[in-house]
């Protein structure tokens, strides 16, 4: 049971990682620290998209399946739902070059607009 509960959290943990790196970046228009973090995590998705890598999430998900006794994605609430949208049917090599250039390209918008303001003078004098 602790193997499957562990599998799960990893699952939960991976789906918010990609969340992270789809969506993280308007963290930074709100708070600028968490570039530090956003960064690296928008490189790594966009280098495991591009290159076709392997996440290591995902192997030591399945490991902790195998432990847990189960065969495949088959079960629990988690398994049900998030592992279709982490892991579609209809993930093509194709789609998953475009699904990283699309991270860059969102992300590159983002930072775009935060380096603006940054940089633009303020309409307040201090």
């Amino acid at each position: 049971m602790a193997y499957r509960i562990a599998a799960d959290l990893l699952v939960l943990l991976h789906f918010a990682f990609i969340l992270m790196v789809l969506l993280g970046g308007f963290l930074v228009l709100r708070h600028r620290w968490f570039a530090l973090a956003h960064l690296p995590a928008v490189a790594w998705g966009a280098a495991v998209e591009l290159c076709g890598w392997t996440c290591p999430l995902t192997p030591w998900e399945q490991a902790l399946r195998r432990l847990a006794g189960d065969a495949g994605y088959s079960g629990g609430f988690i398994e049900h739902y998030l592992l279709d949208l982490i892991y579609p049917g209809w993930l093509t090599t194709h789609i998953q070059v475009a699904m990283g250039a699309l991270v860059i390209v969102l992300n590159l918008a983002i930072y775009a607009r935060v380096l603006f303001r940054r940089s633009r003078p303020s309409e307040h004098p201090p």
